[in-house]
């Protein structure tokens, strides 16, 4: 699997994710600058997490006007998947790739500890090595992680699967609608997420809940 990692002021992730691709796929990703107009020739691109821009404005929005997202736009267009994390997430929305909006926490404090998702679909590429309706462990990091969409939105994103993960057994951190955590495009190529999973791919993490969304890319890369 050949991937690359975005790379934008304020980011801080994407040390993080480099290691996690690196140690699933065996290769490690290419890293592209904000201001570059062209992506590599590659699998899948992944916009990590932090805080781009400051998250002046609103978070991501600086970010997803940058040349670079032009190019991811692109890229998706044409079947490439793309993964964004946390503040990658915000940007996705930003950049109307995703649908909804990321908002303050309820609790309008910063988020950080380890949460349980549900597994709503595990029949993306993404999510393959899942079961529907298992609940995994991955740990949040964030203020503005309160996905809210109206119920038109939220009807639709049902109907179509495009619910991938909810927080489950009472531990949404942020107030999202539905318990929203993860959501994808009508395509399907594209997946958005607050949760980290990076950060729980292996022993030393405290397990490898994380693993298999990476792992579930590669597979599908690899049988294409």
């Amino acid at each position: 699997m050949k991937s690359a990692v975005l790379q934008l002021p304020g980011l801080n992730r994407d040390r993080d994710m480099i290691a996690a691709l690196t140690k699933i796929s065996g290769q490690a990703p290419v890293t592209v600058w904000q201001t570059e107009t062209d992506l590599p020739d590659v699998d899948l691109v992944v916009i990590p997490g932090g805080f781009s821009y400051g998250d002046y404005l609103r978070c991501g929005a600086i970010a997803a006007r940058m040349p670079v997202m032009q190019a991811v736009k692109k890229a998706a267009e044409r079947g490439v998947k793309v993964l964004g994390v946390c503040n990658g997430f915000q940007i996705l929305v930003e950049a109307g790739m995703l649908p909804g909006a990321l908002m303050r926490n309820a609790s309008l404090k910063f988020v950080c500890r380890q949460v349980k998702l549900e597994v709503v679909n595990s029949d993306t590429d993404f999510t393959r090595a899942y079961e529907t309706g298992q609940i995994i462990r991955c740990p949040v990091a964030h203020h503005d992680g309160n996905y809210f969409a109206d119920n038109e939105t939220l009807k639709a994103l049902e109907g179509n699967g495009q619910i991938v993960f909810r927080y489950a057994d009472g531990t949404n951190p942020n107030g999202s609608v539905n318990d929203v955590a993860g959501v994808m495009n009508e395509k399907g190529n594209v997946l958005g997420m607050m949760p980290h999973p990076e950060n729980l791919i292996e022993a030393a993490h405290g397990g490898n809940d994380g693993r298999a969304i990476f792992a579930s890319a590669l597979e599908v890369i690899a049988a294409a």
